[in-house]
């Protein structure tokens, strides 16, 4: 199962995408049009599942374009057109329209192999597949019962509640699985890729959360080496997150 994020990345919103709702530049009938420009454009959420895409265009380092949303914009017919769930991320190359984070995530690496982010033999790719997965199926799946269990729960608090401890349980565990990974390595597969990108984004959901990460030093010091990447901060920068 692939997740974008979409009535999801309201749920599981940072507090930092929540203060900087809104977008940048002018929304016109021609924003969510086809994109005939010379460089590629995202359309995101600050601090939602986008930022991986984000990030891996900075990593790219070739020229790009963004369009920041607000929610009420993901609801309107013209991009609806683009993306039907009404989600985010959006990927447009030329009459090319592209959803679902891991599916833009590898195109955009099969599309730029000099940047290497997708592993240097089959062996290589599939763990990459393994991890990239592993964030997309599982943790942020999971992520979408701690930021919605009063929505999951129908209002019911005692519920909620319980939802919201048992998925923040699930997942520290797999960040427990994680961190087993990480001992003696600077990126999850050894090499830097796509997955790297996306873990950095779930680590920042469960910081956002206030989970409790401190038995988890590996996972700790590979976030504190990703928030000095070039190009994590560019990203975050871009949306207004650092």
């Amino acid at each position: 199962m692939r997740h974008s994020c979409g009535f999801g990345a309201r749920l599981m919103a940072s507090p930092a995408e929540q203060m900087n709702e809104g977008c940048s530049g002018v929304i016109t009938d021609e924003t969510f049009g086809p994109y005939y420009g010379n460089n590629m454009k995202l359309y995101y959420f600050p601090g939602a599942c986008p930022l991986a895409t984000h990030i891996v265009l900075e990593w790219i380092g070739k020229p790009y374009e963004t369009q920041r949303l607000t929610r009420e914009q993901t609801k309107e017919p013209a991009y609806l057109a683009l993306n039907p769930t009404g989600a985010v991320p959006t990927l447009v190359d030329g009459d090319f329209v592209l959803t679902q984070s891991a599916a833009i995530l590898e195109y955009l690496a099969e599309m730029n192999p000099e940047a290497k982010l997708m592993g240097s033999d089959i062996r290589g790719r599939a763990e990459m597949r393994r991890w990239l997965s592993m964030c997309n199926s599982d943790i942020h799946r999971t992520f979408g019962l701690v930021f919605g269990s009063d929505y999951f729960s129908g209002g019911d608090a005692a519920v909620a509640k319980v939802l919201e401890d048992q998925a923040t349980a699930k997942v520290k565990s797999f960040f427990t699985i994680v961190e087993k990974q990480l001992k003696g390595r600077d990126w999850v597969t050894g090499q830097r890729s796509l997955a790297d990108a996306y873990l950095f984004v779930m680590i920042s959901w469960a910081e956002a959360k206030k989970m409790d990460l401190s038995d988890l030093p590996e996972l700790r010091r590979y976030q504190k080496k990703l928030r000095q990447d070039k190009g994590v901060q560019a990203a975050l920068k871009a949306q207004g997150l650092a």
